[in-house]
């Protein structure tokens, strides 16, 4: 038994490893992918400057911890699986992928982990620079809600990962099924809080949003961080469903999908 961990920290080790340096040769461009995130930062100005004018359910100071939260959740939680599958899979390059020895799946994975610690100095350095712009928004949540919120953030990765990877199946069908994650992506603003937090929704939205997905992988992390109300209970167990059920969804839209594209000569 020890052997066989061994050999998968082996095999972890050496795909994060390479991952890594094939990121840093893209570290320019990760300044870019960084920036490109930075919606919330935006969002961050707007609101509380309507904060101070309006009357909502957070204050000035909420707002700009939260969305400087949603910020960094979405700088840990980012995901491009279905552009990489579907380039991978229209090409025929995914008939490499499969005469390896190991699922395409821990291949993808490792790459966005690995881009993680990439990417990590370029937006830490925006957290520094936006906490000097916006004071309010500069706070420390305590050492265990951190612990806390890194292991929900880890959950909400998964869950964003498997929902995108499973439309990234599709690919074997269409060749734009991307196409979907963009259409996916509106709601996903919308409904994940990335917008607005969903605590200023009329209830009927926020009731429809929790019976999404989209909620958890970005409201429910970032409310748990500032310390706004959430049942962490009732998410994380939701979440957990979503996973699994993403999951089923997934291996059984994959095993369907490699019969058609052997099917199709690849």
């Amino acid at each position: 038994m020890p052997a066989f961990f061994l050999a998968i920290f082996r095999k972890a080790r050496a795909l994060l490893t390479t991952y890594y340096a094939y990121m840093l040769e893209y570290r320019a461009e990760l300044w870019f992918w960084v920036l490109s995130n930075s919606l919330p930062i935006v969002m961050l100005g707007v609101w509380t400057q309507a904060a101070t004018s309006g009357r909502f359910p957070l204050d000035a100071q909420h707002f700009a911890r939260y969305f400087l939260s949603v910020f960094i959740v979405r700088q840990l939680t980012i995901v491009w699986v279905i552009w990489e599958f579907e380039r991978e899979v229209v090409q025929g390059r995914l008939s490499f992928r499969l005469l390896q020895p190991l699922d395409p799946f821990w291949v993808y994975i490792s790459s966005h982990i690995a881009e993680r610690f990439a990417r990590l100095p370029f937006w830490l350095a925006l957290i520094v620079l936006f906490c000097w712009l916006y004071p309010q928004a500069a706070w420390w949540p305590g050492t265990l809600k951190v612990l806390g919120f890194l292991g929900i953030v880890a959950l909400a990765f998964t869950l964003r990962f498997l929902l995108q990877y499973t439309l990234a199946m599709l690919a074997f069908w269409t060749e734009r099924a991307s196409a979907l994650q963009d259409f996916f992506f509106l709601f996903y603003l919308f409904l994940s809080g990335g917008l607005a937090p969903l605590e200023v929704y009329p209830p009927l939205v926020r009731a429809i949003a929790h019976w999404t997905p989209f909620p958890y992988v970005l409201h429910l992390p970032a409310a748990y961080l500032i310390g706004l109300p959430v049942d962490l209970v009732r998410g994380i167990g939701a979440m957990i469903a979503w996973c699994a059920l993403l999951l089923i969804l997934n291996r059984w839209l994959w095993r369907r999908g490699l019969r058609h594209y052997s099917g199709m000569g690849a």
